[in-house]
């Protein structure tokens, strides 16, 4: 049984990214006083509105909260996605990092809770030491063989058949007729094919070794977050990517739902009314990992 929706409301905000792309952003304000900042990452397709009760609830408990439209989804989408280009990294290193710096405060610590593609986000941001802790749901690597077998086949069958075909006609990927969340911009579908096939998502590609060597700078906690029914993330997945952090503490929990009483969560399920109790694990960890910082 879950409490009631705490009655905070966002205020709509628009930040720009260091290359100048408008992003639409919404700030969750604690009632009171809030002692923390907490910047929300989401997964791919999933727009910020999805993150809404979460937001509320932290906001109810002392953090001021930012969620965020990555650039071609929900409002910092444009009108059409048929030729919009963009780079599938830059979610974290240009649009995440303007969330960071926009709720970076001196004397106030600043967590990151990241779903899914918000969790490799993590390791792009260009000033992690920005950041004092994060807590991610439903980070994995992305490989078809981490995935139970019928998940694999549903998968390769989407990446060998489906995605091409709809994104021949279309010029982007319809994701949303999957019922998955939002279209998404060719070039992040086209990168995410590509990753998917290594059994280390972008580690294990040459190409970005470069950039994935930037993973070894984040040295802030982690807690790593994987239910044993998430077909998309399961715990051997999360381990293969998490991985990449190799200069963090990160403490990978796996959860069984059934024993948790929590029903299913699978990939999206993290964020639903009925995992209440995970988000306050995750809250009760960042209070434990510092209180604001003393005045100047």
């Amino acid at each position: 049984m879950t409490t009631p929706a705490p009655t905070v409301e966002p205020e709509k905000l628009l930040l720009t990214a260091a290359d100048g792309y408008p992003l639409a952003a919404r700030l969750y304000r604690s009632p009171t006083p809030a002692w923390a900042h907490l910047v929300v990452g989401g997964a791919t397709a999933v727009p910020q509105g999805f993150y809404k009760r979460f937001a509320q609830y932290a906001a109810s408990r002392g953090f001021d909260v930012l969620t965020l439209d990555y650039r071609g989804i929900g409002a910092s989408a444009p009108a059409s996605l048929k030729g919009f280009r963009m780079d599938y990294l830059d979610w974290g290193r240009q649009d995440l990092a303007a969330a960071v710096a926009e709720m970076r405060h001196p004397h106030k610590p600043l967590f990151l809770v990241g779903h899914s593609y918000g969790g490799h986000a993590l390791g792009l941001l260009p000033e992690p030491d920005a950041v004092q802790a994060a807590w991610t749901f439903a980070t994995g690597a992305g490989w078809h063989g981490w995935m139970p077998p019928l998940e694999r086949l549903r998968v390769l069958f989407m990446w060998r058949v489906l995605g091409p075909l709809w994104t021949r006609a279309a010029g982007y990927l319809p994701w949303s007729r999957l019922g998955m969340g939002e279209d998404l911009p060719l070039d992040v579908y086209h990168q995410w094919r590509h990753w998917c096939r290594f059994p280390r998502y972008f580690f294990d590609d040459p190409q970005v070794a470069s950039i994935t060597e930037r993973f070894a700078d984040v040295r802030f906690p982690i807690v790593a977050v994987n239910a044993l029914d998430d077909a998309w993330a399961p715990p051997a997945s999360r381990d293969a990517f998490m991985a990449g952090y190799r200069n963090a503490s990160v403490r990978s929990i796996t959860i069984d739902t059934r024993r948790a009483g929590l029903g299913p969560i699978g990939h999206m399920g993290y964020f639903r009314p009925r995992a209440e109790p995970l988000w306050a694990d995750a809250l009760q960890w960042f209070e434990g990992q510092g209180r604001a910082l003393p005045a100047a």
